[in-house]
């Protein structure tokens, strides 16, 4: 049996219709070649090749509606939709008012596809009811069988369109899945062009958009429905009159939405920049030369999009701080993936609560998945079994195994503070981009973190001796030189007088560093982080114990 280009497959008994389709002339990759195909690309591909029952994975009916719409006019087909309210109806027509249609019931709905002579395709709208493996539905799902038993010979198809996966066992051999995934940046650019073309000549509304600030807003789009953009687009013109750059944030507005409903994800609005991080000249060095990584411009130059990073060291020293900067920096959503709340008591729903959470995150990329104290979530992951049956060890595997296989472009944030409670797996390269040890702060870093603190609390760095504090605050974290100056302002507060730098200096020699408290703590840090780990600063400091060595002579 031969199938030219352009033709279907041409049934085999004498059920056939007796009009054969037109063919038409479709871009086919050439031999040997291993081109993925696109899901409307697929969708056709299965209907000629008569499939007969095609579920499709997707929450945008219209838009999967009309790419059967633009098959079926191809080929010569009608295109008929059927919803439980509706019944069966031709797609672009209402239904008949005050009638009751009798093929609202699915029985009756797939009856109606055998009864139908011409090449057609039937479009069934949330039928994933039906295909549940549940008693109720033993009859549709028989019956549907015997439907597809029956569209093999003929030139008839149906397309089930759903946003959930739900196939009784006994379908498995007799549906084929497409997961028709969401728009891609030409299907915006697509949207955004029409937008504009309506609105262009109304003098109320300004459109400033350059080459660069249109691939932006683009690329903030991604992960939406085209509703959801259509909408969001909207909602800019609605809001300033305008669609510019400066509009990112409303798209961030609406991917937030899809954030809280997951339960699992914590979107973070950060109005925190690098300009607030004091020191870390190798960080800040390594996020800006890849500040324009998820551009397509990028993309055409063979730079694949970062993964990650894991930022390890000293607590209160900035790693929490420095994610919320980088989604500044980036522009991008940053997501806190909260790991304590992934742990159920029901057999099965921890793991499937980490599924949930990757695809939520992914459905939002381009994004910044940020893990906060990853080490304590999975302390002891790697020898779960005894404590908790396991369950640990396959979440975390979960998380491993999408970490090196991900395709979508999550950018992952990770912070620890001890690297003992970390699997070895975790660490290698193809996972993570790299690792950073981000130490104490030098001398000259607590003078710039006094500058921004002070100035943050509107006072005038320039007034306070900033050398001196730093000098006498070796060994400070940045939290903890944060805490010293709202100290400061409290014991100015409650003097009646206003924060000057003797009251900073009393306020730096009434704190006790964690560097004091827990010195052996922090030389292990350092001691491991030589050689396997990059420096977040330019310089570091000394060891505790080298800081306090005396020399007998």
């Amino acid at each position: 049996m031969t199938t030219p280009t352009g033709t279907e497959v041409k049934p085999t008994t004498s059920l056939a219709p007796a009009s054969k389709p037109k063919p038409t002339a479709v871009a086919r990759p050439e031999p040997g070649a291993s081109r993925k195909l696109s899901a409307p690309e697929e969708l056709e591909v299965l209907i000629r090749a008569r499939y007969p029952i095609i579920y499709v994975v997707s929450w945008e009916e219209e838009r999967v509606e009309r790419c059967l719409r633009q098959i079926a006019e191809s080929r010569n087909k009608k295109l008929f939709v059927w919803t439980l309210s509706t019944g069966v109806v031709k797609s672009g027509s209402e239904p008949p008012r005050g009638k009751s249609n009798a093929t609202t019931d699915p029985l009756a709905a797939l009856d109606s596809v055998v009864d139908q002579i011409e090449p057609a395709i039937y479009l069934f709208k949330d039928f994933h009811h039906f295909t549940d493996d549940q008693r109720c539905n033993m009859s549709v799902l028989r019956r549907l069988r015997d439907v597809a038993l029956h569209l093999r010979d003929t030139y008839k198809s149906i397309v089930i369109v759903s946003p959930l996966l739900q196939i009784a066992p006994e379908l498995t051999k007799d549906v084929t899945v497409v997961d028709f995934g969401l728009p891609v940046t030409n299907d915006f650019s697509q949207l955004l062009d029409r937008i504009v073309d309506d609105v262009k000549d109304n003098p109320q509304v300004k459109i400033s958009l350059d080459t660069e600030s249109r691939e932006r807003l683009l690329n903030a789009a991604r992960g939406l429905t085209l509703k959801e953009a259509e909408n969001v687009f909207a909602k800019t013109l609605v809001l300033d009159g305008k669609i510019d750059a400066d509009d990112i944030g409303i798209v961030f507005s609406e991917k937030q939405q899809i954030i809280k409903k997951s339960g699992l994800l914590e979107y973070y609005e950060t109005q925190e920049g690098f300009g607030h991080v004091g020191g870390m000249k190798n960080l800040k060095q390594w996020f800006q030369k890849r500040s324009i990584a998820f551009t397509d411009r990028a993309a055409n130059f063979g730079l694949p999009p970062p993964r990650g990073v894991l930022l390890l060291g000293v607590q209160g020293c900035g790693k929490s701080l420095c994610a919320k900067a980088a989604a500044a920096l980036w522009k991008q959503p940053l997501l806190r993936f909260d790991i304590g709340r992934l742990f159920s008591s029901l057999i099965g729903s921890s793991e499937e609560n980490i599924r949930r959470a990757i695809q939520t995150a992914e459905s939002v990329a381009p994004a910044i998945l940020w893990i906060d104290e990853i080490d304590k979530a999975f302390a002891g992951a790697t020898g779960s079994a005894g404590n908790d049956g396991g369950t640990s060890s396959r979440v975390f595997g979960t998380l491993l195994t999408w970490m090196s296989e991900k395709t979508s472009p999550v950018f992952v944030i990770a912070t620890a503070n001890d690297i003992s409670h970390l699997p070895p797996e975790l660490l290698r390269k193809g996972r993570l981009d790299d690792i950073f040890f981000v130490d104490l702060p030098t001398e000259e870093e607590r003078i710039d973190m006094f500058r921004i603190h002070l100035k943050r609390r509107g006072r005038n760095p320039e007034k306070f001796d900033t050398v001196d504090l730093a000098r006498l605050s070796d060994g400070f974290s940045g939290a903890e030189i944060e805490e010293v100056v709202i100290a400061a302002l409290f014991d100015a507060f409650s003097q009646r007088s206003d924060l000057d730098t003797e009251i900073l200096k009393r306020s730096v020699s009434e704190t006790v560093p964690l560097s004091k408290t827990m010195p052996e703590e922090l030389n292990r840090l350092r001691t491991w982080a030589v050689g396997r780990a990059r420096l977040a600063s330019a310089s570091s400091t000394k060891s505790t114990e080298e800081a306090r060595r005396k020399i007998e002579l």
